[in-house]
């Protein structure tokens, strides 16, 4: 099998396991808090989320194969994986803090470093690839999106 394809799997593999990972703190639907907590009319559907997220994941996974095809030895490389996994954490955090600890106001925290992580991420990943920099916009964005969404939430229920 070609390096470069098996290198595309894996980092689609890890960002997609990241994924379901953050999922599993996702109860089934109508037996948690989620359910009681007053939300905005603008709230998306509960269906949506698991399609953006995949795509969102295998855009991510793409990113990171492009860059750790430019070859591990430069420093470049090794800066924006380090910056990429510490948001692929955050990203599991955030799921954690949200959903398992049942706390918009730790998920608040948790996403604001998530976005200041993707940020750099981006920064770091142009240096080596534009391409790659930018396959995370969108994710950039659906964060954006969520961020306003978490703060929402939490102004709605005190």
């Amino acid at each position: 099998m070609n390096n470069r394809i098996l290198t595309l799997a894996l980092c689609i593999g890890l960002c997609l396991a990241v994924g379901f990972a953050g999922s599993t703190f996702t109860p089934e639907p109508g037996s948690w808090y989620y359910t009681t907590l007053n939300k905005p009319e603008w709230n998306p559907p509960d269906w949506l989320f698991a399609p953006v997220w995949t795509v969102l994941f295998i855009m991510m996974g793409t990113a990171l194969a492009k860059v750790l095809g430019a070859g591990w030895q430069k420093n470049e490389v090794k800066t924006g994986v380090a910056l990429f996994a510490i948001q692929l954490i955050l990203n599991l955090g955030w799921s954690a803090s949200f959903f398992g600890m049942q706390s918009p106001m730790k998920a608040l925290v948790v996403i604001a470093l998530l976005w200041i992580f993707i940020v750099l991420t981006m920064f770091a990943f142009a240096r080596v690839s534009k391409p790659a920099s930018l396959l995370l916009a969108p994710y950039l964005a659906w964060v954006s999106f969520a961020s306003f969404l978490n703060f929402t939430i939490l102004q709605l229920n005190p």
